[in-house]
């Protein structure tokens, strides 16, 4: 019986670097966190890229074509340096080694927090999210991003679009892009999610900010977001 505990958070960029580094964020959610891990609670927490990812993907390729390699590892890069600035808040509560790559870390041992980030070209954080989720045999996967749901279409382009509170995995594929390419702004990414599709691990979709919600979440409680599974 997996851990009701322990759960995977892939951590969106959107809420770390929105348009700027987002410290009053960053400061609730070290307090969240702290709080969430006295009353027994464990966290890997995947870190992604956000807007400071896509503003130096976008200067690469207008200066020099780069290829999508390239573009990947910049974006791995700036979630690294997203993930290091939580190892420095978290300090002796988190687990010493960064998840940089797969199996790095194969367990909490004593430390209540994992932090992760990018791991190689082709792959999202949210794909490592849900790998990590395997690896680790947890069931759930947090992500938290700008999406509060997801959505019957983009709602930024679609005012009629609407919020669904739960999906198959089949009918989210109707609905996103089939093919993951870098720097690719869907709720969940299509790679990562056929690879839970396949694991059977279930994927939480609700909006950062929204840490009382959050809470909600792991707390087994009715809440704001979309639960895609099979």
């Amino acid at each position: 019986m997996k851990n009701k505990k322990v759960f995977v958070v892939s951590l969106g960029g959107s809420v770390i670097y929105p348009d700027t580094l987002d410290a009053k964020f960053i400061r609730q959610f070290y307090s969240f966190t702290l709080k969430a891990i006295k009353n027994g609670f464990k966290f890997v927490i995947i870190t992604g890229g956000g807007k400071l990812c896509r503003l130096y993907q976008n200067t690469a390729s207008n200066i020099a074509r780069a290829s999508n390699s390239d573009l990947d590892w910049l974006g791995i890069g700036i979630t690294k340096v997203n993930a290091f600035l939580l190892k420095a808040l978290f300090k002796e509560r988190v687990h010493p080694l960064l998840l940089d790559k797969k199996e790095r870390v194969k367990s909490f041992g004593k430390f209540p927090l994992i932090i992760g980030c990018g791991w190689e070209p082709g792959w999202s954080t949210d794909y490592i999210a849900v790998q990590t989720a395997i690896d680790f045999k947890i069931g759930t996967v947090i992500n938290l991003g700008k999406p509060h749901y997801v959505y019957t279409a983009n709602p930024d382009k679609d005012p009629s679009a609407k919020p669904l509170s739960k999906l198959t995995w089949q009918d989210y594929f109707e609905i996103i892009p089939k093919k993951w390419a870098p720097g690719l702004n869907t709720p969940f990414d299509p790679v990562a999610s056929r690879l839970a599709q396949k694991h059977n691990v279930t994927v939480i979709v609700a909006d950062g900010r929204n840490l009382p919600n959050f809470q909600k979440i792991i707390s087994g409680k009715k809440f704001k977001g979309t639960i895609l599974n099979n």
